[in-house]
């Protein structure tokens, strides 16, 4: 039996999705305790120096948390998703490392508009995701950005397509993608921007292939993200995230993840 904490995201990095967040982690949780692991959680804001679990499950994005998480794995601790991950997966680290890597990004000049995203953070309001019409509505809204005290923006052209959102979790083969009307639920709305989805084809195992390799540049286990398919099955992806809700597949995923941990566990005592 192996003790395992699992750390709840705070409120504020889960905008209109804290049910399905706690949702998710929970579901691993469960999985875990019937493999006979014993299993306890937290909330990223009351973390502490003080915990000595064997493994630490973390959707945590605080640096006060990620800190304290990043002294624990240099301890020995077993911390999934790694918090040196999550740090990379700030927007503006993300969007760099695909365009460094060949990665297919959004463009940044097209005529359909742009997006301005926070790139700091994760998005935490709707005021962090903000479409521009055009380039004169785009400079007012990073003059908004910049009111607000955020200096790290990330501008992209809006790509014109279906929007498809896609979930992973490294090394275990696990990997699904879904139109977003499919999904049945929306953060901020935003995916009205693109209208109804067209149902786009386009080659599953290039995402794949990409998302997993973004995945491995940031060091993250437990991924998701959206991308863009343009009408000739070419696609950008536009977004990418540590542990999302898995709201379309969350039994499916529960279970991978529950596996990635496990056979964490079981290397690290086979290395004793």
């Amino acid at each position: 039996m192996t003790r395992i904490l699992k750390v709840y995201r705070a409120e504020r990095f889960s905008p209109n999705s804290v049910e399905r967040d706690c949702a998710i982690i929970d579901a691993v949780g469960n999985v875990l305790t019937s493999h006979g692991h014993e299993v306890s959680g937290i909330n990223e804001d009351e973390l502490t120096e003080s915990i000595d679990t064997e493994v630490v499950i973390s959707m945590a994005r605080t640096r006060q948390a990620l800190t304290i998480l990043k002294a624990k794995e240099r301890e020995g601790h077993i911390v999934i998703n790694s918090p040196t991950g999550v740090e990379q997966c700030k927007r503006s680290t993300i969007d760099s490392l695909m365009r460094s890597n060949n990665i297919p990004a959004a463009p940044l000049e097209d005529i359909y508009g742009y997006w301005i995203k926070r790139g700091d953070e994760a998005a935490q309001c709707k005021d962090d995701v903000v479409f521009a019409a055009d380039k004169d509505e785009k400079l007012h809204i990073l003059s908004h950005f910049r009111q607000r005290g955020i200096t790290d923006v990330v501008v992209t052209a809006n790509v014109v397509g279906d929007l498809v959102k896609f979930y992973g979790v490294a090394g275990t083969g696990f990997f699904r993608s879904f139109h977003h009307a499919e999904g049945g639920y929306s953060k901020f709305g935003d995916e009205a921007v693109n209208g109804q989805p067209n149902g786009y084809s386009f080659a599953k195992n290039d995402l794949q292939a990409d998302a997993e390799r973004l995945a491995a540049l940031t060091g993250i286990d437990i991924y998701g993200g959206d991308c863009i398919v343009r009408n000739d099955g070419t696609y950008a992806i536009i977004d990418f995230n540590d542990w999302p809700s898995f709201a379309v597949c969350r039994d499916e995923a529960s279970e991978a993840i529950a596996a990635a941990v496990v056979s964490r566990i079981n290397d690290k005592q086979r290395k004793r």
